[in-house]
């Protein structure tokens, strides 16, 4: 275990009354290793990705670890015709967090999340530090985001 200092995201974590384990580990150098120090499979680990939709214009889209976004039906669920994805300079200046921490609970501002239909369960979301991570209920997650739940993503 190592020793991790609070971050918004636990912070916010911590007063949702959401229930839910953190898990502090050392550098992981892939899906699988992060997994295997949750103590999950790697489709159990949710990826936290930042979208730019427009000009000052994000939002947060929750993909399981073993799936990736599909631009296709993410841009037809959202009824536009281009999506991208912010540099790392943007993406922490949108969201407070830097790439490979990004999660919704505790950003600095809380832009709409889309969650892929597939979360469900016991899940695992990054703890807005490198070698953070927290355990819940993919149901509670999603409920209490306020996420919109689609099938946006591919293998």
């Amino acid at each position: 275990m190592v020793d991790t200092p609070s971050t918004p995201a636990l912070e916010a974590l911590a007063s949702s009354g959401i229930a839910h384990e953190v898990t502090r580990h050392g550098p992981v150098g892939s899906l699988e290793e992060a997994a295997a120090a949750r103590g999950l499979e790697p489709d159990r680990l949710i990826k936290t990705m930042v979208v730019r939709r427009g000009e000052g214009d994000y939002l947060f889209v929750l993909v399981p670890g073993s799936r990736s976004i599909s631009w296709p039906k993410l841009r037809t669920l959202l009824g536009v015709n281009r999506l991208s994805m912010p540099d790392a300079a943007t993406a922490k200046e949108v969201t407070g967090y830097e790439r490979g921490t990004i999660t919704p609970f505790g950003a600095t501002r809380a832009w709409p999340v889309i969650a892929d239909e597939r979360i469900t369960g016991r899940v695992s979301i990054g703890g807005g530090a490198h070698g953070v991570g927290v355990t819940l209920d993919g149901g509670a997650l999603i409920a209490h985001l306020q996420a919109t739940i689609a099938d946006v993503t591919d293998v």
